[in-house]
């Protein structure tokens, strides 16, 4: 009877100790595997990068800026040696942004604001002793002649062409545009261009918002593409791609650091303008000219500010809604004063800001919410000259319906402000 007991406990044992190893195996492979998962996902991701790159880099140029200097002041020429007073010329000025091949034909997409100071006002021809040229990544070392087709001060954008089509890289391929309306946060991006000078610099990220508003971007509110990749001064102009190879924004601004020597830096967050402004406005810029968008909007004429930004203790204090624009002014003659839309009368004091209130507050257009100016002006600039919009607006805390028929009006600004 020992012996069998005997012999029960060391199969057991035997039994046990054999599964251990097994299961511990078992357990090592499905890391192993997932662990080859996670490199063989990263490799794609990488070679996914290099394709593009290698594909879109040549497509993208150095922009170069030469403005005439300011005229040496009185005091600068008494502080010429002697004999050289009036004998100096002004020195120019050098400026640089980014740009990215958007046709066939090799013409050129950068930002109005890498451009604008080489220009006369409100024209496309250039300023006596202003250049602009662009060195394409192929040929570092060589300027080729540009000229400014067409600018839209309102989207930040501006179309070159190279003066002589023979500077054109053999094989130059167009970057595809994207749908910028179809983006998703934590997509990856990827931003080629130029910064500090430094030509074909190629960063990566994500998208980490959309929709942020950046009034100082163009002539009125853009809801900028909003990325961690890193973009400084030089990127401006320069393509925003997403992992095939389209453009998806135009590289714009950055919130900078500046460091000791004054010289500003990338914190991680960059903005992009949509491709779908430049995709809406491209055929107006094959065109030509100077383009001013906003004049040509059809429009109701009123100033908005957003409820949202009021404090949630005036808006209880008040009755306000949480979300609609109250009319802070309606422009003289306009459609909106035609229609009888009422401004703000008098304002309240929160924190040290002023806030106009007594006016309409727009909440709907023809049944549609308005959560923001935004989406107010979006709405509105989609729309044509003789429209009839419906408006549903708070007056008085009762809702009433006003019926607006939309104009081409002459603008009206406040200094910091237009009208929708």
């Amino acid at each position: 009877m020992q012996k069998r007991l005997t012999y029960f406990f060391t199969l057991m044992a035997a039994v046990l100790l054999a599964s251990f190893p097994l299961r511990g195996l078992s357990g090592v492979r499905a890391q192993t595997t997932l662990q080859q998962t996670e490199q063989q996902a990263a490799l794609q991701d990488e070679q996914n990068t290099i394709d593009i790159v290698a594909r879109y880099s040549p497509s993208v140029v150095a922009v170069n800026v030469t403005v005439p200097g300011q005229p040496l002041t009185n005091f600068d020429q008494q502080m010429l040696p002697p004999g050289f007073q009036g004998q100096l010329p002004d020195q120019p000025q050098y400026g640089a942004g980014s740009g990215f091949v958007i046709d066939a034909s090799g013409r050129i997409i950068t930002n109005y604001h890498v451009v604008a100071e080489a220009l006369n006002s409100n024209s496309v021809t250039l300023q006596d002793r202003a250049s602009l040229s662009v060195t394409f990544a192929d040929a570092p070392h060589k300027d080729v002649p540009v000229q400014v087709l067409s600018v839209n001060p309102s989207y930040d954008l501006a179309l070159l062409e190279v003066q002589t089509k023979s500077d054109l890289p053999q094989g130059i391929q167009a970057i595809p545009l994207a749908d910028s309306n179809a983006l998703k946060v934590g997509q990856k991006t990827i931003a080629i261009g130029n910064p500090f000078g430094l030509e074909s610099t190629v960063t990566t990220g994500i998208i980490s918002a959309l929709g942020r508003d950046m009034p100082s971007i163009g002539q009125f509110t853009v809801p900028m593409i909003q990325t961690d990749a890193a973009i400084n001064p030089g990127n401006s102009g320069g393509p925003l791609l997403n992992s095939k190879g389209e453009l998806i924004g135009i590289n714009t601004a950055i919130i900078p650091s500046v460091s000791a020597t004054g010289e500003r830096g990338f914190l991680g967050v960059g903005f992009a303008v949509p491709s779908k402004y430049l995709q809406d406005d491209l055929a107006s810029l094959e065109q030509g000219g100077f383009l001013d968008v906003y004049s040509s909007k059809p429009r109701m004429g009123v100033q908005v500010q957003d409820i949202s930004h009021y404090p949630e203790a005036v808006r209880a204090q008040l009755n306000l809604p949480s979300e609609g624009v109250m009319v802070t002014g309606v422009q003289e003659g306009s459609p909106a004063a035609k229609a009888g839309l009422q401004a703000s009368s008098f304002s309240v004091n929160a924190n040290g800001q002023e806030l106009p209130v007594g006016g309409d507050i727009i909440t709907k257009v023809n049944g549609e919410k308005v959560t923001s100016s935004q989406a107010l002006q979006d709405k509105i600039f989609a729309m044509k000259q003789g429209d009839t919009v419906n408006l549903s607006v708070l007056r008085n805390g009762k809702e009433e319906t006003v019926t607006v028929n939309l104009a081409i009006i002459p603008l009206a600004q406040t200094s910091e402000q237009r009208t929708n």
